[in-house]
């Protein structure tokens, strides 16, 4: 089952692909139809995930190299907790908004809903890889349909953006895979759940240093103040549906490396550096909400505000409590929604009145009252509002760590007034100021493509804030997993 979620994205690449160039405009429905089946399977996973196994499911295992002279072997080792089922859930119903968003695209799109399925099967394929060497396989695998989309498909900067989102994750892969060459040559084997039953007490280098390297791929990724700059660039540059992707699932992708890797293999050596990660985690809230207020462009604005949240995740993962890491693994999720949500409502505003400058844009709930309806829902789950899913994986980030780090929780709460601060400004300032008669003539969401995918985020974001233990229940299967290692 879990192999179908990489196997239908690439079989929707090729078919994307031979469509004739007469027929171009209906790769979108190519790209919809496959996504929409890989969100099937998704959800098939997701819920038939006996929460009660503390083990792997769904696994498919196959060795691919066994190399007897060098006592090691790598393996097509796919398989699912609790943790991964929800990612993979995640991925799955923000591929079919990405693709709905996208349907407006105009320029060369056999091609853009090639590169958008490929990078669905290579982030599928990282959330459920239980193998090193194939999990960075995948993890590299997202990087070259990331540069075509924003090179391509962005605007402004988009190039320059494009190669430094890719030198950037390519310098931490580097050291990843050298983590990685350490650890599975110490041990025989790259198989991760081996790996972390193993009693690894010495390797090649220091145990802390493999850490350390493996550490700064995923802390680009999530990313983590001082290493976040590449962010802002690529969000600002890319189209909507790509900001929607890297918000949503590939910043992600950093948090759950470091929970399954670093918290799961290494657990001795993430205790011994998880004062510091605490520390550097309070600062990116701080420093992010700070850079936040001084934004013009929405979408920087958002991008930012992700550096800031993005830091409550590497808060909770370093308590390496079950409270913590259960807050974390619900802060990836929730803040997946709301930020695709945030995306979503940019470009849909970009798309009519062609600017994203806050200073621009006034007055637009008199045109434009469904759009900023849920403008208005998805900026109070941002800031953490009560029934709305981004309080309670906060609440449960700050109830597990408060114990272990008093200092930097007491700064990441401070946190949560500065982004109630930059949000309810910005909302005011676009949505509720004087109308202006500059956008009298705006037109407000009437595609059903956009209201099918704002409504589906927003129904997400209150369902789980109401009742958490939608996802809750699964994610705990996942991290009392994880528990059982440290």
């Amino acid at each position: 089952m879990l192999t179908a979620l990489i196997v239908v994205p690439l079989i929707g690449a090729v078919a994307s692909m031979a469509l004739p160039k007469e027929r171009e405009e209906s790769a979108r429905w190519v790209a919809l139809l496959f996504t929409a089946i890989a969100l099937v399977a998704a959800g098939n996973v997701f819920f038939a995930l006996d929460t009660a196994d503390a083990g792997l499911q769904f696994v498919d295992r196959a060795t691919w190299i066994d190399s007897e002279v060098l006592s090691f072997d790598v393996q097509y080792f796919v398989g699912v907790d609790g943790l991964s089922a929800t990612l993979v859930l995640l991925t799955g119903i923000l591929f079919v908004v990405a693709t709905l968003v996208s349907f407006n695209i105009t320029l060369r799109p056999r091609e853009y809903f090639m590169w958008l399925l490929l990078l669905e099967a290579a982030v599928m394929g990282v959330f459920v890889s239980q193998d090193l060497i194939l999990f960075f396989l995948f993890w590299e695998g997202e990087l070259v349909p990331m540069f075509f989309l924003i090179s391509i498909w962005g605007t402004g900067r988009k190039e320059y953006s494009a190669i430094k989102f890719v030198l950037y994750t390519l310098a931490g892969s580097a050291l990843m895979l050298v983590g990685f060459l350490v650890l599975g040559f110490s041990q025989g084997t790259f198989d991760m759940q081996a790996l972390a039953e193993a009693d690894i007490t010495e390797a090649a280098i220091s145990l802390h240093a493999v850490f350390l390297l493996i550490l700064a791929a995923f802390a680009i990724k999530l990313p983590v103040f001082p290493l976040h700059t590449w962010l802002p660039d690529a969000h600002t540059d890319a189209p909507t549906a790509v900001s929607v992707i890297l918000a949503g699932i590939l910043l992600k992708m950093g948090g759950y490396g470091l929970i399954r890797i670093n918290a799961g293999i290494l657990p001795e050596q993430f205790d011994d550096f998880a004062p510091y990660l605490a520390g550097l985690a309070a600062v990116s809230v701080l420093y992010g909400a700070v850079l936040t207020m001084r934004q013009q462009d929405l979408k920087r604005l958002i991008a930012y505000s992700s550096v800031s949240h993005m830091g409550y995740v590497l808060l909770g993962a370093s308590a390496l409590g079950e409270i913590g890491l259960t807050g974390a693994s619900l802060q990836m999720f929730t803040h997946g929604t709301i930020t695709a949500l945030l995306f979503v409502m940019v470009g849909l505003i970009y798309d009519r009145a062609h600017t994203r400058q806050i200073a621009d844009l006034s007055g637009l709930a008199h045109r434009m009252p469904l759009a900023a309806t849920f403008f208005v829902v998805a900026g109070l789950a941002s800031l953490g509002l009560p029934t709305m899913s981004g309080f309670v994986a906060e609440l449960l980030v700050f109830l597990g760590s408060i114990e272990a780090f008093e200092v930097q929780t007491v700064l990441a709460v401070v946190g949560i007034l500065l982004s109630a601060g930059y949000i309810l400004w910005t909302v005011q300032r676009v949505m509720f100021g004087p109308e202006n008669p500059r956008w009298a003539s705006l037109p407000d969401t009437d595609n059903w493509w956009e209201w099918a995918s704002m409504a589906t985020l927003a129904a997400l974001i209150i369902a789980i804030g109401i009742y958490p233990s939608i996802v809750v229940d699964t994610l705990e299967n996942g991290v009392l997993r994880t528990m059982e290692f440290i």
